[in-house]
C-alpha cells in the first residue's frame, strides 16, 4: 500500500518548533491509520529525500530524528518507514517522468499551483497524505485541476492529513488491496466479483479490450467504477444524487446529445435502447465513462468507456 507525500504541504515550514512537532504527530496518526486498515506493507513516496525536509526554521526532519523531547516510538515509526523518492527512478510510465520532469502533455494543479504528487497519486491510484500546515489540507478529498493539450478538466481524488480521513476511505483503501487485473480483458472477466451491484452493456467488454497491462488508464477505470460500485451498493432509496458520488459527474450539454445522439445511444442489458448523458472523465488521454442512473435505486448501467467522441 503506497502513499504519496504532497509536497504542497511543506511549503510552508512551522512557525516553531513545537508546531513542528504536533504537525508530525498527526501524520504519523494518519500513516499508522493506513497500516491498520490495510492487511500490505506500507511505503511513502517523496519528491526528495524526506530526511532534510524543513519542518520549522532551523529544524530539519533529521533534526527531529534525533529530538529528544519527541516520543520514541514516533520517532522510530519514521526511521523504519520505507521512504522512496522520486517516483521516475522506478516508475517507467512516460506519464509519471514528463510530470516530474515538468514536460509532456498533462499538467496537473491544486489551486492554481503545481501538484506533482497529487498528479502522481491520481494517475496511479494512490494516497496522497498531507501536513496539517494549512487549513486547505484538513480534508478528505482534493480538487486537482488537469491541464492537457485540448483538454482541460477536474478531478477528485482521496487525501488523508488525519486519521479521520483514514476511516472515511476504508473501503478505498480495501478494494486498493483486491487482487490486481492485469488488463482490461481481465478487468471484464472479473466485473461479477468487482462490481456486482453494476450493470453493463454489451459493448463494453470491446471498449475494454483497449486496455492493456501497465496502461495507467486501466487503473483510472477500475476506480471510477469501484467508485460507481459503491455509490450503487449504498444507494437503497430516492433519486440519483450527484453530490454524494466520489468522482466528478456531469450531463453532456444539449448540443452534444443533439450531435452524438447515435453515438451516445446503447443497448441496455434489459434489451432496451437509452441515451446516456452522465458521465465522469478520466486522464491522461481524455476518456469518459457513461452511466445511466434513472432506473431507480442501486441500479446503474454502465453504457461506454473510452476516449471522448469526438
Amino acid at each position: 500500500m503506497e502513499m504519496v507525500l504532497n509536497e504542497l504541504s511543506l511549503r510552508h515550514s512551522a512557525p516553531d518548533i513545537p508546531t513542528a512537532r504536533q504537525w508530525m504527530s498527526e501524520l504519523i496518526a494518519t500513516i499508522r491509520s493506513v497500516k491498520k486498515q490495510s492487511s500490505h506493507s506500507i511505503s511513502l513516496r517523496t519528491q526528495y529525500d524526506f530526511h532534510a525536509t524543513q519542518i520549522a526554521p532551523n529544524y530539519p526532519l533529521r533534526r527531529w530524528l534525533n529530538d529528544q523531547e519527541v516520543d520514541r516510538e514516533e520517532r522510530r515509526f519514521i526511521k523504519v518507514l520505507a521512504t522512496k523518492s522520486p517516483f521516475s527512478n522506478e516508475v517507467t510510465k512516460p506519464e509519471i517522468q514528463d510530470l516530474e520532469n515538468n514536460q509532456g502533455n498533462y499538467e496537473y494543479r491544486h489551486q492554481g499551483e503545481t501538484a506533482i504528487g497529487l498528479g502522481v497519486a491520481s494517475l496511479l491510484d494512490l494516497l496522497p497524505v498531507s501536513l496539517l500546515s494549512e487549513p486547505c489540507w484538513d480534508c478528505s478529498r482534493l480538487t486537482v485541476e488537469v491541464t492537457g493539450i485540448d483538454d482541460d478538466d477536474e478531478t477528485i481524488i482521496v487525501h488523508a492529513s488525519r486519521s479521520s480521513h483514514v476511516r472515511e476511505h476504508a473501503d478505498w483503501i480495501q478494494s486498493c488491496t483486491q487482487v490486481k487485473v492485469r488488463d482490461g480483458i481481465d478487468l471484464w472477466h472479473c466485473k461479477e466479483d468487482l462490481f456486482p451491484h453494476l450493470q453493463f452493456c454489451n459493448a463494453v467488454e470491446k471498449q475494454l479490450q483497449t486496455l492493456l497491462a501497465n496502461d495507467p488508464m486501466l487503473r483510472a477505470v477500475k476506480r471510477r467504477l469501484l467508485d460507481l460500485e459503491n455509490y450503487s451498493n449504498n444507494w437503497s432509496s430516492g433519486a440519483f444524487d450527484l453530490n454524494t458520488l466520489p468522482s466528478k459527474a456531469t450531463p453532456e450539454s444539449d448540443s452534444r446529445l443533439k450531435q452524438f445522439k447515435k453515438e451516445l445511444t446503447f443497448d441496455c442489458p434489459d434489451g432496451e435502447s437509452r441515451l446516456f448523458s452522465l458521465h465522469v472523465r478520466m486522464t491522461p488521454g481524455a476518456w469518459r465513462l457513461y452511466f445511466y442512473p434513472d432506473l431507480g435505486p442501486g441500479q446503474l448501467i454502465i453504457g461506454y468507456i473510452g476516449p471522448k467522441l469526438q
